[in-house]
Parts: structure tokens; sequence; C-alpha cells
């Protein structure tokens, strides 16, 4: 009785500010031992509610300011760009095809990936940008009936020397080129390279996109260990090669210079004419 007396003084002489304290921690050691028993749906469900307020927090911190209302007066009509003007944008969002970019029209223009580089494969628009960025995009196609807006971001020589401008003239009911949906894995085709880069090199194959042959896909890689794409790939050279994959989504077409094993036939190795 006279410990408990004198445990019982030492708790009432502590400063209140420490027993706050002590209470406190006392407090949150229970509610992390609950946490611990909790059933596991209810676990579920709360972590599940945590993601989603995470989730929504990171979409509001994500909103991009416009420099103007989407439905502002001064906004360009369509009716008033041609291709080719040069314009200062506003990355407004991004997805696995391309970036939408607010040019100070009446809708967003898309810049496809296929639109942002040539020295580099573009696996995603977020490893160039991001919402907010600012960019200089050149209008290719627009359609101001159908609100539609398709920018660029490659420099003049290689609109030039893909003949971009001209080809985005074109009409949509062109069906002279193979279309992605009549290409298949495994087809053999026969094209020529038009541009080449750090990680290999673009291929004209007569279809509506070019095909992507990866430097690592070429039976000379490695021959010359660390030489560049350009010492084995070149432009004009005529080239064998078959399909790896195709993604109708982002309008790409991946190629390889080396035969599948799995194809029947004798193999062969890719031979430059």
């Amino acid at each position: 009785t006279k410990k408990k007396r004198s445990n019982m003084s030492r708790w009432d002489s502590l400063n209140p500010k420490i027993k706050a304290r002590i209470v406190k921690e006392a407090q949150d050691r229970a509610i992390r031992n609950k946490k611990r028993r909790e059933p596991a749906a209810e676990k579920k469900r709360r972590l599940y509610s945590q993601y989603r307020e995470m989730q929504q927090q990171t979409k509001r911190e994500g909103r991009v300011m416009r420099d103007l209302h989407p439905n502002s007066k001064e906004r360009t009509p369509l009716a008033d760009i041609a291709p080719g003007d040069t314009r200062q944008g506003k990355v407004i969002s991004l997805t696995r095809f391309g970036a939408y970019v607010d040019i100070g029209s009446e809708v967003d223009g898309l810049l496809h990936v296929s639109q942002i580089s040539r020295d580099e494969f573009v696996s995603h628009p977020r490893a160039f940008m991001g919402p907010g960025d600012e960019v200089e995009v050149r209008v290719v196609r627009l359609n101001p009936e159908m609100k539609k807006l398709q920018l660029t971001m490659l420099p003049e020589e290689v609109l030039e020397e893909e003949n971009v401008m001209k080809r985005f003239e074109e009409s949509e009911d062109e069906d002279d080129r193979i279309q992605l949906d009549e290409v298949e894995v495994d087809d053999e085709l026969w094209g020529e390279i038009r541009r080449v880069t750090d990680y290999g090199a673009y291929v004209e194959l007569g279809s509506v996109v070019r095909g992507f042959l990866h430097f690592m896909d070429h039976p000379m890689f490695n021959e010359v260990p660390g030489s560049h794409p350009k010492e084995f790939m070149r432009m004009g050279d005529r080239v064998r090669v078959w399909v790896m994959d195709v993604d109708g989504t982002q309008k790409r077409i991946k190629l390889t210079a080396n035969r599948p094993d799995g194809l029947p036939g004798p193999r062969r190795e890719i031979r430059w004419i």
C-alpha cells in the first residue's frame, strides 16, 4: 500500500505535458495493436480507402492550370489555324499513345508518340515531358468540323525527310498501304532503312507506319563491341526483317533482322543489297 501510494505521488508530480505525451503514446500503441488484430476484410477496405484518397490527392496536385479557360472566347478557332503553323503549347495530360497539348485553340492537340523524337525510342511520353511542361509544336493536320488537331515535335529536316506534312495531308481513306491489322507477328518483310538513331533504325515497309529495328535485334550487333548502330545500319539499305510485335494503340511495328527460331525452313541471315 505504501509502494502504491508512492507511485501515485510520482505520477501526480509529473509535468502535465509529459503526462499527456505518455497517455498519447499509450493510445497510439493500443491503436497499432488493434490494427494488427483487425479482420483481413476490414484491413483490405481500410487500405483501399487510403489508396483511393492518395489517388485523388495525386490527381488534384497534377491538375494543370491553363492560360485560358477551355470555353474562353479568346481561344483560336481551328479554321484560323493552318498545317505547318508553329505554336507554343502546354502539356495537359499524358496517355500511352501520346500527349494532349493546349496551344490556345478551341481543342487540345494530340501529340502522338511517333511525333515526339527520332533520336530516341519513345516508350511513353512521360520520358520526355510531363503535365504543365511548355513545348514547341507544329500543326500537321486539323479538321475544324470534327474538332481534331494533330501536332508534331519533329525537327524540320525530319519532317522533310519523312514527308510527314504531305503524308498527313493525304485522305484518311487512303488504303494503298499495308494496314496494321494486316500485319502479323513473324511476318517476313523487306524494307528500306530511312533513319538511324542511337537505338536503332526506322524501316519503310510500305505500311501505314514505319517499323522500328532495335540495334540489339540486328545480326551484326556485338560483332564490333561498342560500335554505333550507324556503323552497321545505313540509310538507304534494303533489309529483310520479321515482325516481332504490332501495337495498334501506339501504331508501332517492332522488327527483328534475326530470323525467328520457331519458323519452319532453313535459317538465313540478313543480306544487304
